[in-house]
């Protein structure tokens, strides 16, 4: 007895391809006959944020495995592939730019002989462009659903391009504040920001190559030898981005390390210069306090001239004082 399915708010998408990769449409409680016809064809549902009741109706349709059900069940999941008796189960990072931040979510992917199943969760775009794309060339549909997995994941790795090329115009401008002339609080900020970023990003992109390089290399009864090479060039732009990512991660670092050296120079200049002021003002004071000592006998005070002769020595002194500072660039 099949458990009746909740209002299908969940469901994004939900056909299948014929074995000449003509797609049509189905309901969800239709996919247990299309699967019992065995015509080549394949069933490809797509999923965002499923509830309980959903996920539950799935397993029983397609005879998940407990344990990858309870993966899709919770999205904080790290990227990985397993492989169970009738099905592979791989979880990705997905990346997408929202309002100037990088907000990332998960996707969830299930694979058989005759299904793929994508649950998404969070930040994410929909595949619907990834299978317009491949409903306008119906041939490679005829090779099952690991070329839908493939593209899908193209799909995610291709996102995740324009994100790296955006931190890279990023810290191009942040150059301009590092190296200005005034220090910005928030430059530093950003700088942070920024790295912080990149290190989430580094968190997807990296397990991605291990798992196009699982799919390559491991036997799959779902996955067939002409599609394969098509996961090497997914893994070529990974390896890309993650490349990308690690170079702008260490630039970041340098620009995070010139900006704080350069504030401690400007800082070690402005000592300078108050010490170079403090130089000038303790002249004049030393030889002022000196003759302000309320001695009765002291031989200057009885001179006519003594009183301008103090105040040349003091100029002299002072203006000796200054350009010397200024020869050594304390002023």
């Amino acid at each position: 007895m099949t458990t009746p399915l909740p209002a299908p708010t969940s469901i994004v998408n939900c056909a299948s391809y014929s074995r000449s990769g003509q797609r049509r449409d189905i309901g969800f409680d239709d996919i247990s006959d299309v699967l019992a016809q065995d015509d080549g064809s394949f069933v490809w549902i797509g999923l965002y944020e499923p509830d309980d009741a959903l996920l539950d109706k799935m397993q029983e349709e397609f005879s998940l495995h407990d344990l990858a059900i309870e993966d899709a069940r919770h999205a904080h999941q790290r990227p990985k592939l397993e492989s169970y008796e009738n099905a592979l189960f791989i979880a990705v990072h997905t990346a997408q730019r929202v309002e100037g931040h990088v907000r990332f979510g998960e996707t969830h992917i299930f694979m058989g002989a005759r299904f793929l199943i994508t649950v998404r969760h969070g930040a994410s775009l929909g595949f619907a462009s990834v299978r317009n794309r491949l409903e306008r060339e119906p041939d490679m549909l005829t090779q099952g659903p690991s070329v839908a997995l493939h593209a899908v994941l193209d799909f995610i790795v291709d996102n995740y391009q324009p994100i790296a090329a955006d931190f890279q115009l990023e810290l191009d401008a942040l150059e301009q504040d590092i190296f200005s002339e005034s220090y910005r609080r928030h430059t530093i900020r950003h700088l942070y920001d920024l790295r912080k970023e990149l290190t989430q990003m580094r968190m997807a992109v990296a397990p991605m190559q291990d798992i196009l390089s699982q799919l390559m290399r491991t036997p799959s009864f779902a996955i067939s030898d002409e599609v394969k090479p098509y996961f090497r060039d997914v893994l070529d732009h990974a390896a890309r981005v993650d490349d990308t990512i690690d170079t702008l991660r260490e630039m970041v670092a340098a620009a995070m390390n010139v900006n704080l050296s350069l504030v401690t120079v400007a800082q070690g200049e402005i000592v300078k210069k108050l010490a170079g002021w403090a130089g000038l003002l303790a002249a004049p004071t030393l030889i002022t306090s000196w003759y302000g000592m309320n001695f009765e006998h002291m031989p200057e005070l009885g001179g006519r001239y003594s009183y301008l002769v103090l105040i040349g020595v003091v100029a002299l002194a002072c203006i000796g004082l200054y350009r010397y500072l200024r020869k050594i660039s304390w002023l």
